[in-house]
């Protein structure tokens, strides 16, 4: 399983929130994005893919268009990829507070939780959803290479629970960074976090070498 973190997305502004989607922040990708996501597509074009997911949120479906169309797969949309959701920090509010400091931010660093942010997803409900997502993926390709596009806090928290590491021990994947995650007879063994080699100026845009 590849687990692709989207494209950079558009910024955040106080004056035009993002769209919401279930009630979740549904920003499209910025103009860097839309490179990023031209990079992953130069990157994994060359890899055996069998299948491409993405969340329900657009971020992850425009990153995964370039690499879709160079392989001639249609991702499929699997709504619990979706990131964790933020409560009443959605729409880029989110992004301010931690900017601005504010100390349910700190606080939500501190603790390593992010239900400490009023109704946002409670931690438990959260780690279930993507143990359960990604679980049902790998039984649905056994033996198969997968690509997941989806978002930081999935793939943080996907990886923490793969090595039983703090929970945002891997928070911080870069946009369009690949995670490789092996899920076999009951194993989670992460093989790769945040490779961003394909994001280096020096990175061939006519050829990729294998990941």
């Amino acid at each position: 399983m590849l687990l692709v973190r989207h494209g950079e997305s558009e910024p955040a502004r106080p004056d035009r929130p993002f769209p919401l989607v279930d009630g979740q922040g549904d920003p499209g990708l910025a103009p860097e994005g839309r490179e990023h996501a031209e990079r992953v597509a130069l990157r994994l074009v060359a890899e055996r893919i069998d299948a491409i997911y993405v969340s329900s949120l657009r971020r992850t479906s425009e990153t995964a268009a370039p690499l879709a169309a160079r392989l001639g797969l249609t991702p499929m949309v699997e709504p619990d990829l979706r990131e964790v959701h933020l409560g009443e920090w959605e729409g880029g509010l989110f992004r301010r507070m931690v900017a601005e400091g504010h100390p349910i931010a700190k606080r939500m660093s501190d603790e390593e939780r992010w239900d400490v942010i009023p109704g946002a997803e409670p931690a438990a409900a959260f780690s279930d959803r993507v143990r359960r997502v990604l679980g049902r993926l790998a039984a649905t390709h056994p033996d198969q290479r997968i690509v997941v596009v989806t978002h930081g806090g999935v793939i943080a928290e996907a990886l923490a629970s793969a090595t039983g590491a703090r929970p945002f021990a891997f928070l911080g994947a870069d946009n369009a960074s690949v995670s490789h995650l092996v899920l076999a007879e009951g194993r989670w063994i992460v093989r790769r976090y945040n490779d961003t080699a394909h994001l280096d100026p020096a990175f061939s845009t006519t050829a990729a070498p294998p990941t």
